[in-house]
């Protein structure tokens, strides 16, 4: 044990949050020497210790980037590694917790230091353990749920921009999606952000089932790249270990994002498109890739928000993000776009999980309020309307109020059911072009055939 206690204290650099040192590479391999990935142990003249992560090796090079900042850090510190990388601590104990970026707890609670621990940042699933997406979360906002099913092992980003209620979002979600555990990781949020979620989750009486760990805006930056990593180890253990069903929220990734190019400057690395490093697409997927059903376990699935600077869809971080997720939720002017929306993973549920008439609902709505779009574009511009347009432009304001509020919470078959009532206020149903079938089951009144239905 008494390996630990060797420090070095030729620090040659320090540069915003990153300090070089120089190791002898000969005690490499005859003491606790550095690591990619493993902790060290800062302390300056007066005593103050500071926790820092190996980030970078050259030869007898050792860079790392200190947790709290490098103030008061001064090239005749001393650094010390720990031998281990980055853990968090993982049992029971830890449901209604609230945790910052460093893996300390933050809400007052009991101590947890004898807790088990389990290190972060390991290796997505094999996908030969991984089992298709066939399992529905129900989160009971009829833009997610009617149109754009979330699935377990998905992951799906909300693009959204500064200003929209994403969070809010967010947390509804948290709260209602039928979940066991929820994995919360907040990304540079002010504090009244984090204060609306912690409340968000207590007055709905599900902060027992949930996890929080929470870089603030005033926390040191580096600690925001280890949010996702402690908020996934801990969802993959949930999962694997006690066959929970994990939904992991973040926000938000654009955040975490800036915080890799902010470090990738401070280690005088190349940019790459619009100042982001050239590594941010294997940044992202190493931890979006943590979602999996597992064959012998629960399953993680991943809820993220990522805010589009300017609003554009080809910055490199929306950009990225869109290669490695299965669809996205656009959230603009406090509503999820029927049109932008898109969940790939849909298909594996709708109709076969979820009631018959799933399908065909969800393509009608989306088609007469795609004409209802162009019939308010005929008004706009003084063209005559039909009676028909007449018909659209009713559908669209009902549609809107009652489904595309964010703030409406209503169960699928309940959502599904004012579909049709919606439909039957708007239209004959012969003008619905959907399975006869269907319209005689479940259409109000009556259907094309006189038969008495729902």
């Amino acid at each position: 044990m008494s390996q630990t206690l060797i420090s070095y204290s030729n620090i040659v650099e320090i540069a915003g949050d990153i300090i070089r040192v120089r190791v002898p590479e000969t005690a490499q391999a005859t003491e606790i020497g550095a690591r990619y990935g493993d902790l060290a142990i800062v302390e300056d003249a007066q005593g103050g210790q500071s926790l820092a992560q190996v980030i970078h090796l050259r030869n007898d090079i050792v860079a790392l980037q200190v947790f709290n900042g490098t103030k008061g850090v001064a090239t005749s510190s001393s650094v010390r590694f720990l031998g281990r990388p980055m853990e968090a601590t993982y049992s029971s104990n830890i449901l209604g917790r609230v945790f910052r970026g460093t893996g300390e707890p933050i809400d007052g609670g009991p101590d947890l230091s004898q807790d088990p621990k389990v290190p972060i940042g390991a290796p997505s699933v094999n996908p030969m353990r991984r089992l298709l997406a066939s399992k529905m979360i129900r989160t009971d906002v009829p833009m997610i749920d009617v149109f754009n099913c979330l699935v377990e092992s998905q992951k799906i980003p909300i693009f959204s921009v500064a200003g929209e209620p994403f969070n809010a979002l967010l947390a509804r979600v948290g709260i209602q999606a039928d979940a066991d555990v929820v994995v919360f990781g907040g990304l540079g949020l002010i504090f009244d952000d984090y204060y609306s979620f912690r409340t968000a989750f207590e007055d709905a009486g599900v902060f027992s089932r949930t996890v929080m760990y929470v870089n603030l805006a005033s926390d040191p930056i580096v600690e925001r790249l280890l949010v996702p990593d402690l908020a996934l180890a801990v969802a993959e253990r949930f999962a694997v270990e006690e066959g929970k069903r994990v939904l992991v929220l973040l926000t938000d990734m654009t955040a975490f994002a800036d915080a890799l190019k902010e470090v990738g400057v401070a280690m005088d690395q190349v940019p790459s498109n619009r100042g982001y490093m050239g590594d941010l697409y294997s940044q992202l997927a190493r931890r979006y890739e943590k979602a999996c059903d597992f064959a012998r376990g629960g399953s993680v699935t991943i809820l993220s928000v990522t805010t589009m600077p300017g609003d554009d869809v080809t910055h490199p971080v929306p950009d990225n993000t869109g290669y490695i997720t299965e669809g996205q939720l656009y959230l603009h002017d406090g509503v999820i776009d029927p049109f932008g929306s898109l969940s790939r993973l849909k298909q594996h549920v709708i109709g076969k999980v979820t009631r018959e008439d799933h399908g065909q609902i969800m393509n009608t709505m989306v088609r007469f309020y795609a004409g209802a779009r162009d019939a308010e574009q005929k008004k706009a511009m003084a063209f005559e309307l039909s009676g028909f347009d007449h018909k659209l432009l009713k559908f669209g304001a009902l549609f809107r109020d009652r489904f595309m509020d964010i703030n409406v919470s209503i169960p699928l078959e309940a959502a599904l059911d004012l579909g049709w009532k919606t439909l039957a206020e708007c239209f004959e149903p012969d003008e619905l072009l959907m399975k006869q079938a269907l319209i005689d089951k479940y259409f109000p009144g009556k259907g094309r055939n006189g038969k008495k239905v729902a």
